[in-house]
């Protein structure tokens, strides 16, 4: 397993060992013992797994303190731009985004500690999507930032035109008027 830091303090991208051979191949998705070796504890408590079609952008979604979750992203099938947004006040990156191509070809993963709103554009005809959460979905606490902030300045990877936004999504604010109780 490849550990890779990214500009975002905390966010890591977790390149599996893969074991190709001519009937397939094999990988660890999760190795509790692997990731805390590699700096990463937490106690994931929650599975969840979503389907979207080509253009659907889901986000940017996060939950407030005390229910604030860290993820584990990883695609099952297709492809996905995965985006990250720092909304730790005080942090040195605050407002800004990292944005990576995961897929069921690179097997990449994305940690995504507390702090962080989290989205994604599907970049194939499907994708399926697995992410392990620390925390438990909590309705109260769940809050967002809308996709489209002109601020974030957030290129999807998908045309305008295409785009499928959830009506919830579309309203959510922007950066500067979201609830965050997120510090560094």
């Amino acid at each position: 397993m490849n550990i890779i830091a990214t500009n975002l303090d905390g966010l890591k991208v977790i390149e599996p060992r893969i074991f190709k051979d001519q009937r397939g191949y094999f990988f660890e998705s999760y190795n509790e013992n692997r990731y805390q070796e590699a700096g990463i504890s937490c106690r994931f408590v929650q599975d969840n797994q979503s389907k979207s079609s080509f253009g659907v952008i889901r986000g940017l979604h996060y939950q407030l303190e005390p229910h604030a979750q860290t993820k584990l992203i990883r695609v099952l099938q297709g492809k996905i731009f995965d985006v990250v947004v720092d909304i730790r006040k005080g942090s040195p990156t605050f407002g800004k985004y990292y944005g990576i191509e995961l897929s069921d070809d690179n097997q990449l993963q994305l940690f995504i500690p507390k702090g962080f709103a989290h989205g994604f554009s599907v970049l194939s005809p499907t994708a399926v999507i697995l992410y392990k959460c620390d925390a438990f979905y909590n309705p109260g606490s769940e809050r967002g930032i809308n996709y489209n902030d002109k601020s974030l300045g957030i290129d999807w990877k998908v045309e305008t035109d295409k785009a499928i936004v959830s009506d919830k999504d579309k309203i959510l604010p922007g950066l500067g008027e979201a609830e965050s109780n997120f510090s560094c």
